[in-house]
C-alpha cells in the first residue's frame, strides 16, 4: 500500500514537473512571436510602395535625424535662391521674395525692407538686370538651434557685362511643429544677416 502511494506521489512530480516546464515554454513562445510580430509591423511602417512607370517599387522612410542635415540645407538653399534670384519684372520680384519670407523671421523682411528703400530693385527693373545665385557651400551647426554661414556667387547679368559677386551670410535655424506647402521643411531661418557681398569680377559678354 505504501509502495502504491509512493508511485501516485512521484508520478504526481513528474506531471506538475512537466506541466511547469510546458507553461514555460508557451510563455517563452508566446513572447517570441509576440516580438516578432511588432517587430515584424514596425518595419512595415517604415515601407512603403511607389507605382513609378507601370513598376511597383519597395521603398523604405527613415526617422527625420538621418535626414535632418540633407533637410537643413536644402532649406537654406531653398531660401537664398528665391531671396536673391530676380527678373526685371516687379511681379516676379514680389512673387520670389514672398516665397523666401515664409521660410525665415522678420530679419529677411527687414534686409528686403531695406533694399526696397534703397531703390535696389527699381534698378533692376530700370537698367534689365537679372540676378542670378550659385550656392558654394553651406556650414552647418550639428545641435539646435542649428547656425548656418552660406558661401555663394551672386551673378549680375546686364545686356554689356556680367558681373560676379561673393556673398556670405548666417543665421540660425529653427526647427518647427508643422509642415506646410510653403515651408514644406518646416524650419525657420532666424537673425539671417549678410556677412560679405562685394563684386569679385567682370565679365565682358561677347556681342
Amino acid at each position: 500500500m505504501f509502495t502504491q502511494l509512493k508511485n501516485i506521489e512521484t508520478a504526481f512530480q513528474h506531471i506538475k514537473r512537466f506541466s511547469i516546464a510546458f507553461l514555460i515554454t508557451c510563455l517563452l513562445l508566446t513572447c517570441t512571436v509576440t516580438f516578432l510580430c511588432f517587430n515584424e509591423m514596425r518595419k512595415a511602417d517604415n515601407r512603403m510602395l511607389i507605382l513609378y512607370n507601370g513598376k511597383v517599387l519597395e521603398a523604405f522612410a527613415s526617422e527625420r535625424k538621418q535626414n535632418l542635415p540633407v533637410e537643413l540645407r536644402d532649406h537654406i538653399r531653398t531660401f537664398h535662391k528665391y531671396f536673391f534670384t530676380l527678373d526685371p519684372d516687379e511681379k516676379s520680384i514680389a512673387a520670389g521674395v514672398t516665397k523666401a519670407l515664409y521660410l525665415a523671421d522678420n530679419s529677411a523682411k527687414q534686409a528686403y525692407d531695406n533694399l526696397r528703400e534703397a531703390g535696389y530693385y527699381n534698378n533692376v527693373i530700370s537698367a534689365n538686370i537679372s540676378q542670378e545665385i550659385e550656392i558654394d557651400s553651406i556650414q552647418l551647426g550639428t545641435e539646435a538651434p542649428y547656425t548656418f554661414t552660406c558661401y555663394a556667387t551672386q551673378k549680375l547679368i546686364r545686356s554689356s557685362s556680367t558681373v560676379l559677386r561673393k556673398l556670405v551670410t548666417r543665421g540660425n535655424i529653427r526647427v518647427l511643429n508643422t509642415q506646410t506647402d510653403n515651408n514644406p521643411h518646416g524650419f525657420l531661418i532666424l537673425g539671417w544677416e549678410t556677412l560679405v557681398n562685394t563684386d569679385t569680377n567682370l565679365k565682358n559678354l561677347k556681342s
